[in-house]
């Protein structure tokens, strides 16, 4: 079916790789202007993880899930009246600084020749090891949301929430309006943020929206008695081979909650191995705390021919992810020769216009939701922060302190970010311990070295690999 969707010779004009917001909306715009799309997603739907299974879920989940959700059904819509080839279900292993893709499609692996890219992958839980996280019973949030969203699944026992984040308290709402106990929130945000994030206020005042809406999960929260607590410290999962409870301390005091399902959420950061394997330069976000691929306004990164957007490229939200998109795609078409730049420029002022207001929200909700650095970096000696390999904090810092002074450093030494997720959740943790350690900045310390494949493809796919010129 491949071969037939795209080019004999394996090739396209514009390649998007992600179903989400942005990778949705570039698709619909260039599509539309004639280019010929092929738009690459792992998910068996479009709508990434935002809008997952927005097409099939019934009307009455849906309304459960709120308008945010259901918002999602337009922009499905309308990629699905547009030209754009769609490959759902496939994995993008590889991509180059000549725009070459690797893909497995239906069990066979494929190189993709594209004349532009745009990344539109989104993002991930940020991974915050603490004590006890890797214990059954322990699982992230966002998994939680993917399962009611899907399938409608929901936990049939009380549940606990930890972390910090609009996310979080979304979730709780969600759960809420579906029967589900939530029988606390742990929020780990320091009360101090408050005071940081009072001089963004008048900004965040100008998107306040997502204030109001806020505001109304948190009134109804309360009204069915769901309790809070702010500023929580030394938050640890406990248990005998799995979760029995959760110990925290709140104001000063110790606390030991019941439970045998622990949801955490600590924010989401951009996933970037894919542009990282191609050395686009990245920066360290210090607002957001995560690393991010260094764009121009139209999502170009420094390798010709390459464009990120979404919150592939910073943390933006939904809303701001469909603008980015539009924006990248109406670039593609400039790049291609369907567009002069005047023209180009006219047609991105309203989405630019509309992205800059939404992320209004921005500065206000980083500072408030900023995490504990103690948390971050200040772990205890046995906690677990590569869960591939097994690794500690203790044995990084027993790392560092032999002469072992960057993340790839320790990664050689220690084989932590080897494993299955190749460092996706254990690479930002391992750098703060590190900076902690050393008294460095990120910046200095960089993050780990990227290489494909980026996701798993077995000897035999590589081997009967179809490359470009081959029919299929």
């Amino acid at each position: 079916m491949l071969g037939k969707l795209l080019r004999v010779n394996n090739s396209t004009q514009l390649a998007i790789i992600g179903a989400g917001p942005a990778g949705l909306a570039a698709a619909a715009i260039a599509a539309g202007a004639g280019v010929e799309v092929a738009l690459f997603d792992e998910q068996p739907a479009p709508g990434g993880q935002i809008f997952r299974a927005i097409e099939s879920s019934p009307n009455k989940r849906a309304a459960l899930l709120g308008p945010d959700y259901m918002r999602g059904a337009k922009l499905v819509a309308d990629f699905r009246q547009c030209s754009a080839g769609y490959f759902p279900e496939t994995t993008v292993w590889s991509i180059n600084s000549e725009c070459e893709i690797g893909i497995i499609h239906q069990s066979k692996a494929r190189l993709i020749q594209a004349q532009r890219i745009i990344v539109t992958g989104g993002a991930m839980e940020r991974p915050m090891p603490f004590q006890g996280w890797t214990l059954p019973g322990v699982m992230n949030a966002g998994a939680a949301q993917v399962l009611m969203k899907s399938a409608g699944v929901v936990p049939d026992t009380d549940v606990v929430l930890a972390g910090k984040g609009p996310l979080l308290l979304l979730l709780a709402w969600q759960y809420a309006r579906s029967g589900v106990k939530t029988s606390a929130i742990l929020d780990i945000a320091p009360l101090g943020n408050w005071f940081k994030a009072l001089r963004h206020i008048p900004k965040a005042l100008l998107a306040g929206h997502y204030i109001t809406k806020g505001l109304v999960y948190k009134r109804d929260l309360h009204r069915l008695g769901v309790k809070t607590y702010h500023g929580v410290t030394d938050l640890r999962a406990s248990g005998d081979k799995q979760l029995s409870k959760v110990k925290f301390t709140h104001q000063g005091k110790s606390h030991c909650m019941p439970t045998t399902l622990l949801l955490t959420q600590f924010g989401i950061v951009p996933n970037t191995h894919l542009t990282m394997s191609i050395a686009c330069k990245h920066y360290w976000n210090r607002s957001q705390l995560c690393w991010c691929p260094s764009v121009d306004g139209w999502g170009n990164t420094s390798v010709p021919g390459i464009a990120v957007a979404g919150d592939n490229a910073a943390i933006g939200g939904a809303v701001a992810a469909e603008h980015a998109g539009r924006l990248a795609a109406l670039e593609a078409l400039r790049a291609l020769g369907k567009l002069e730049a005047h023209e180009r420029n006219r047609r991105a002022k309203n989405d630019r216009s509309w992205m800059r207001a939404d992320l209004r929200i921005r500065p206000f909700l980083e500072a408030l939701y900023r995490p504990p650095q103690a948390m971050l970096e200040v772990l205890d000696d046995d906690v677990i922060v590569c869960r591939c390999e097994e690794i500690t904090a203790g044995e990084i810092r027993k790392a560092v302190k032999e002469g072992h002074h960057d993340s790839n450093q320790v990664k050689f030494f220690t084989r932590t970010g080897m494993g299955a997720c190749q460092g996706r959740q254990c690479g930002n943790a391992v750098a703060h311990i590190i900076s902690h350690t050393l008294g460095r900045s990120m910046d200095e310390l960089g993050h780990f070295r990227i290489r494909p494949p980026i996701k798993p493809i077995s000897l035999s796919q590589l081997s009967d690999l179809t490359t470009q010129g081959e029919s299929g």
